[in-house]
């Protein structure tokens, strides 16, 4: 029984999808493919540089009544503000068309015979050190106006399997001016307008929680998350599901165990995803699936899907299970539909119980009053047994391997981890979990616990095994089974004797624990 979870629904012949043979890569790892690396400005000879806002250029006018000498600033509206000419925009133009478009708007206000000279100040190459988490650090080369991505693409771009991509800080003389996130420019294009500087450091940080989605996606992808964010709703609005997108099956490690499940895609949004997930959007037919959990002395998947009509011994040998640790002898089915039952049959003999209660007769006054105290006591009585829960414990008789049965939606398979031991309780003395010993019987182990208490019904002392079921005394004691002994129920009505003694055994029966008595 150790086959992994999608093995499981391999064999089943489920209609999803399989995970893909590679995993995926990064989330926007195809930024660095040498595009922005490409040269395309230059410090010397005919400057193609864009102008942009806070670009500083030399101007010189002469001639023609116009004497200008000056250093201007592109202001962030994109224009020049020249004296005795006015603004002109120049954001986007390159530097080598700047002085045709003033010699046009100089010839257009009546001087064309000015002389022009204007230069680029910025135009000089600048050294940025690019370091941390990439494929080549280095020192790199570039304009003042060239772009993050230029020198991190000229790096080689970030390193696979440990570089992030959403925490690159650039740090000037020590201090950090801003930190780069690449997922918004991946998204919409969206960049921070920052203009490097001579002796800028680029600093690529460690790769932050990473979480793979696959499958029904728009975008399968690995994505990194910022710590503390990685959510379900987060996830898909990166990886964008498809709509034909129903469930997701989620693997990774929880406590330093493999954790595996299986959920519908609406539940996705609110769960808390961890470092290292796989998630598995899929796309299942609701009518040919149905899901089935696994609880006890197992590993990996808890939850898993199996075809509608599907039997007990066509997924148990696909159940990964704690090796040495397993009973698996003991296994049993926690069903919803026989807990619905098992809860109707307490109400019922609780209405019972109260209907005796409340109209027992009374031949004296202090009968009567001890009546009414019985009535009281029985009715918190009510209201305990009224909160129980019950298993819906289906016991393979034969055990799991001769007694198959049809499963159904939202059944437990339970495989209990093996004991050396046999707990006692209830009504002895010195209720406690005692080392099993072959030669043991039900008297040898109560005897043990110190014996009976003077409320001990000593005709009542049933044995809860592993298996679910409940045995009532006897000699055939086995490791990890509860010995349980009942109250004896003492009361004016032997109906109310009769009704609380049903409901107590009902108790222990379906929920396999015992309610206090009321003290009547």
């Amino acid at each position: 029984m150790h086959i992994i979870f999608y093995v499981l629904m391999f064999c089943l012949c489920l209609e999803t999808e399989t995970l893909a043979d590679d995993t995926p890569l990064p989330y926007a790892s195809n930024l660095f493919q040498g595009n922005f690396s490409q040269e395309q400005l230059h410090a010397s000879g005919k400057d193609s540089t864009p102008i942009v806002p806070g670009d500083r250029v030399v101007l010189r006018l002469w001639g023609g009544n116009i004497t200008v000498d000056t250093t201007l600033t592109v202001a962030p509206n994109g224009a020049l503000d020249i004296p005795q000419i006015g603004s002109i925009p120049v954001a986007g133009l390159g530097h080598d068309t700047l002085i045709e478009t003033l010699r046009s708007k100089l010839s257009a206000n009546g001087h064309a015979d000015t002389n022009i000279y204007v230069a680029p100040l910025d135009a000089q190459l600048v050294t940025v050190f690019v370091t941390g988490a990439v494929v080549k650090p280095g020192r790199y080369t570039g304009m003042p106006g060239d772009t993050l991505l230029h020198f991190l693409d000229k790096a080689g771009g970030i390193a696979p399997g440990r570089g992030s991509y959403r925490d690159i800080r650039l740090m000037r003389a020590g201090k950090q001016i801003l930190v780069l996130d690449l997922y918004p420019f991946a998204r919409k294009g969206e960049q921070p307008n920052v203009r490097i500087q001579e002796g800028d450091t680029l600093v690529v940080g460690n790769k932050g929680p990473t979480v793979t989605a696959t499958g029904a996606v728009h975008t399968p992808a690995r994505f990194e998350f910022p710590k503390g964010n990685a959510t379900g709703n987060a996830l898909m609005d990166l990886a964008g599901p498809q709509p034909r997108a129903s469930h997701i099956a989620l693997s990774g490690t929880r406590g330093g165990a493999p954790y595996s499940t299986y959920l519908p895609l609406k539940e996705l949004a609110n769960l808390k995803l961890e470092d290292g997930d796989q998630v598995q959007f899929i796309a299942d037919a609701p009518a040919n699936t149905m899901i089935i959990g696994v609880q006890g002395a197992v590993r990996g998947a808890t939850r898993f899907p199996v075809r509608r009509g599907a039997r007990l011994q066509e997924v148990e040998n696909f159940i990964a299970v704690e090796p040495g640790q397993a009973n698996l002898e003991a296994m049993y089915i926690k069903r919803k539909s026989v807990a619905a039952q098992q809860k109707k049959a307490i109400a019922e003999s609780l209405r019972r119980l109260e209907q005796s209660a409340m109209t027992a007769s009374s031949d004296s006054m202090d009968e009567a009053s001890i009546r009414a105290k019985e009535a009281e006591m029985i009715s918190k009585f009510v209201e305990r047994a009224k909160a129980v829960e019950p298993e819906g414990i289906v016991v393979l008789d034969g055990g799991p391997y001769q007694a198959d049965l049809t499963l159904e939606e939202g059944d437990i398979i339970v495989i209990p981890a093996k004991s050396d031991v046999v707990l006692v309780s209830g009504e002895v003395m010195s209720p406690k979990a005692m080392l099993w010993r072959k030669e043991k019987d039900v008297t040898d182990y109560i005897a043990d616990a110190g014996g009976y208490t003077n409320r001990a019904d000593k005709g009542h002392v049933l044995v809860l095994h592993q298996n679910g079921a409940v045995t009532q005394g006897g000699s055939n004691i086995l490791p990890g089974d509860h010995i349980m002994i009942l109250p004896t129920v003492e009361s004016k009505s032997m109906q109310s004797i009769k009704d609380i003694s049903q409901v107590i055994m009902q108790v222990v029966v379906s929920a396999r624990l015992l309610l206090g008595m009321p003290s009547l």
